[in-house]
């Protein structure tokens, strides 16, 4: 135990850091979503702070997900059935709308004339900024109707938890693979997203298991988890990018990884194009580049969007700034490419902090990326230990 309190004491301090988050957020948010996940998450938080000094490290963290995440995440969603309108983000409602559409035009889409048609209030709400992949998450409402189990946010956590199960036992669920789970399962930025919103979290959790799968030169099935992930979100791209870099360097069938790393995103991308392609560069491609007809509401104050705003032609400096930064990384992986899944880890989480501090539209939850990708990395970066009994 002695060996062992170390560790557990600086848990039991994260944990409680988080609980303050937490309750912090119930009472300061300005978001009605999160003031209830504050609510509910600072007492699981606060229990973890204790347990964790009685029960075994692991043991835990699945407690401490079902408390800070899953809870809040039924909560929420029991609510909005029953009629409440503030319990869920508006990504939660793009989506869904993503599968009602693909379900009747065959496009989760709405073309620029349409979005234009909206009443200028209701024009944000039109655009579906994601891969036509997200709509899956929609399609339980759009065939089942309102309940709270075709809330989109339950979609997203069984995605999540099967991908993180699958990934962990890949990784043998050693004790370096804690940090890992708790980035995931435990840190603020994962849980209050998926309780509240919670599409970034199914494309993170698809993404470390691309690396826990290369990580055991299982390439074709990295690709295909990435290649998930990318049919999602283009934030899987940078990690496609990587794992082919590894997977060249390494010759472990990058041919086989490269078809399904890209291939299934084009696959998944090919009906939208044919039915409405300028609906799917409408909003997936103008939209977050700036040139939508209603601005992006992703604004954080992180260097790219304050250059962008302050400084003369600060967009065009931002910009350049971030083509550098990804010159460099590009330039960083041809001279000296990772040989290992944990290396790659830490060039994806570089490329991803570089990318959300220096894109002029961004969000500080973004962030929940390097930083699962970085405890990836630790989980690698030494020989793994078996959990003690």
């Amino acid at each position: 135990m002695a060996t062992d309190l170390r560790p557990r004491l600086l848990d039991a301090a994260f944990y409680a850091l988080c609980a303050v988050f937490a309750a912090v957020t119930a009472l300061t948010s300005t978001l009605l979503p999160h003031r209830a996940w504050g609510q509910i998450a600072w007492i699981g938080y606060a229990a973890g702070a204790v347990l964790v000094l009685l029960i075994a490290r692991w043991k835990v963290i699945p407690l401490l997900f079902a408390a800070t995440a899953l809870l809040p995440l039924l909560i929420e969603s029991i609510q909005r059935a029953a009629g409440r309108t503030d319990r869920a983000q508006e990504e939660v409602l793009v989506v869904e709308r993503m599968g009602d559409r693909l379900v009747h035009t065959g496009t989760p889409y709405l073309s620029h004339d349409a979005i234009a048609a909206l009443p200028e209030p209701d024009r944000l709400m039109g655009y579906a900024p994601y891969q036509p992949g997200m709509a899956v998450f929609g399609l339980p409402r759009a065939a089942f109707g309102e309940a709270w189990w075709t809330d989109a946010r339950v979609w997203f956590a069984v995605a999540t938890v099967f991908c993180l199960l699958w990934t962990l036992r890949l990784l043998s669920f050693s004790t370096r693979a804690i940090p890992l789970a708790q980035s995931v399962a435990v840190l603020p930025l994962c849980t209050l997203t998926l309780a509240t919103g919670g599409d970034d979290i199914p494309v993170l959790a698809l993404c470390l298991l691309a690396l826990a799968l290369a990580a055991n030169d299982r390439f074709l099935a990295a690709g295909v988890a990435v290649g998930l992930a990318g049919a999602l979100k283009l934030f899987a791209l940078p990690v496609a990018l990587v794992l082919l870099v590894l997977a060249l360097s390494t010759r472990r069938r990058p041919a086989w990884f490269a078809a399904a790393a890209f291939g299934i995103p084009l696959l998944a991308l090919l009906p939208a194009l044919l039915v409405d392609a300028d609906a799917y560069l409408e909003n997936a491609v103008r939209f977050p580049g700036g040139h939508g007809l209603v601005t992006s509401p992703a604004q954080s104050p992180l260097p790219g969007y304050l250059i962008a705003s302050a400084l003369p032609a600060g967009r065009t400096v931002a910009l350049a700034l971030l083509l550098l930064a990804g010159a460099v990384i590009a330039l960083l992986l041809l001279r000296n490419p990772p040989r290992s899944a944990g290396k790659a880890a830490a060039y994806i989480a570089a490329g991803l902090t570089a990318a959300i501090m220096l894109t002029p539209a961004t969000r500080f939850g973004y962030l929940l990326y390097p930083v699962a990708f970085l405890g990836f990395w630790w989980s690698q970066h030494k020989t793994r230990e078996p959990v003690p009994a």
